[in-house]
């Protein structure tokens, strides 16, 4: 059993719940993490020199050819950009975007065993401060060599990639289970909410003061989460002084009614069941969803304002704010959409599983059907940005859908089981701009963007099909030796 700290309170008063303050500032790690990655996505335009780069290519000043006759497309002179010092290929710009990967998918199973072995807390500020540190030294060493540039995008990827099993397993201590559903989506929106507002702000930043300050201003101004995460934070209810005692009484009865405490989350876990686990309906099914469902993410997350440029042909000025309007009414759709299904479980109007897969089938049939009708859209700006702004906002329904099911299933290892559907399913954040890449080389037009989606609705049926069959909110066997007879999702939770 973990000895108890003192409770001192909430931070701000009984009002302020220590478990929202948690997951607020968990949401603002991730939104941190995927903020400081996308920021060389926007900044590297302004540090190499294009005019190097492209000095056999005629293209600094040329007409734009326009399909659909948009009068904003049509003999528009593109102005040349500014050069900045590096003379990067277009291979080695590559390379340095591509190489957060690598760091990514190495970092994620040992990051879920070390957080449920040892410290969530801990393991959460280390990928933060290490992003941190990566960024403050990215100019200087950019300067140096650009593999020194590469090393530290690498860097930035084991930090990111113990984010999420990190916060399943803080999620796994501190979320009743009649809210993980808002808790989850409160931290995971987070990603959204930070690649917007970093795209946004990283471009302003570097055209005022220059791409070196969009490095040092996003990294210092990232200490300050590390301050408040350190100070305020606990692994568990037990360990956190800033809390009421009815709060901690709150969440550990919750948790004890359902899978034996919050304690014997910590101190009674047997090893891995590596072989149950891979043999687990329940779980696999979470793996294909997961997969299925990220490549649909990332190819709006990556390939949407390339889409809107040479489809759609929107201005580089107005694609910016485009691109961002849906990610932002995603991030407010999950939170609507978590509370109104954890409403319904405390109701005894839905069961865990049936909330589960309402949240996924939102999130993979309505993108769906907004791409099935955006391979016969080319021209129709509105109604394709409204399709996009649609199925992007829908997405957001995987927060509280598979993404929060590992907790479900099994608690004990939640870390290492989204360490598992991740790394699986970052693969098709490396396929996706390889396979748009070399498809809209020839052809950018909307003929080579039907395949891309045409991909993308295959993928989604076998996700709704596998999931909807095989998707369970149910505390697994496997998820503790020690106590089998823990209550199942139906019998719902109450606080007294």
């Amino acid at each position: 059993m973990e000895q108890e700290v003192p409770a001192t309170g909430g931070i701000c008063g009984p009002k302020c719940k220590a478990r929202y303050i948690m997951a607020i500032l968990a949401s603002l790690g991730m939104g941190l993490i995927y903020g400081l990655k996308v920021g060389l996505h926007v900044v590297i335009v302004a540090m190499v020199n294009n005019t190097a780069i492209q000095h056999d290519r005629h293209t600094a000043s040329s007409v734009s050819v326009s399909r659909c006759g948009h009068q904003d497309a049509i003999n528009v002179t593109v102005k040349p950009m500014e050069d900045g010092p590096f003379d990067w290929s277009t291979e080695v710009q590559g390379w340095l975007l591509s190489s957060y990967f690598f760091g990514y998918l190495v970092a994620q199973l040992p990051g879920g065993r070390v957080a449920e072995l040892f410290s969530a807390k801990w393991v959460l500020f280390f990928a933060v401060a290490l992003n941190v540190i990566a960024i403050l030294l990215s100019p200087v060493l950019a300067t140096a060599h650009y593999g020194g540039l590469l090393v530290m995008r690498v860097l930035q990827g084991i930090g990111g990639g113990v984010t999420f099993p990190a916060c399943h397993v803080m999620l796994s201590h501190w979320a009743p289970p009649l809210e993980r559903s808002v808790m989850s989506s409160i931290v995971y929106a987070g990603t959204s909410l930070g690649t917007v507002i970093f795209i946004l702000i990283s471009g302003v930043i570097a055209g005022a003061l220059g791409w070196e300050a969009v490095f040092y201003i996003e990294g210092g101004v990232s200490i300050l989460w590390l301050i408040l995460w350190a100070w305020f934070i606990a692994d568990s209810p037990s360990k956190q002084k800033h809390i009421s005692l009815e709060e901690r009484a709150f969440i550990a009865s919750s948790l004890a009614a359902e899978y034996g405490g919050d304690d014997q989350i910590k101190t009674a876990r047997p090893p891995m069941p590596w072989k149950a686990v891979f043999t687990s309906p329940a779980f696999l099914a979470i793996l294909v969803a997961h997969t299925c469902s990220n490549w649909g993410w990332y190819m709006v997350l990556i390939e949407l304002p390339q889409y809107m440029k040479n489809v759609l042909e929107f201005e580089i000025s107005k694609n910016a704010v485009l691109t961002s309007i849906p990610f932002l009414t995603m991030w407010i759709f999950s939170m609507i959409l978590s509370k109104v299904l954890d409403t319904l479980r405390g109701k005894n109007k839905i069961t865990t599983t049936t909330a589960r897969k309402i949240a996924t089938l939102i999130a993979s049939v309505i993108p769906m059907i907004c791409f099935i009708i955006l391979c016969f859209i080319e021209c129709e700006r509105e109604v394709a940005v409204t399709l996009m702004t649609i199925a992007v906002t829908s997405i957001g329904g995987m927060f509280c859908g598979f993404l929060s099911n590992h907790i479900d299933i099994a608690p004990n290892y939640a870390g290492t089981l989204i360490a598992i559907t991740n790394t699986v399913a970052t693969i098709p954040g490396i396929v996706v701009p390889i396979v748009v890449g070399k498809l809209t080389h020839v052809d950018p037009t909307i003929n080579s963007w039907r395949i891309v989606f045409y991909i993308t609705i295959v993928l989604y049926i076998i996700e709704i099909i596998t999931y909807a069959i095989f998707g369970s909110g149910n505390v697994q066997p496997w998820n503790h030796a020690v106590n089998r007879n823990s209550p199942t999702e139906d019998q719902p939770l109450r606080p007294k």
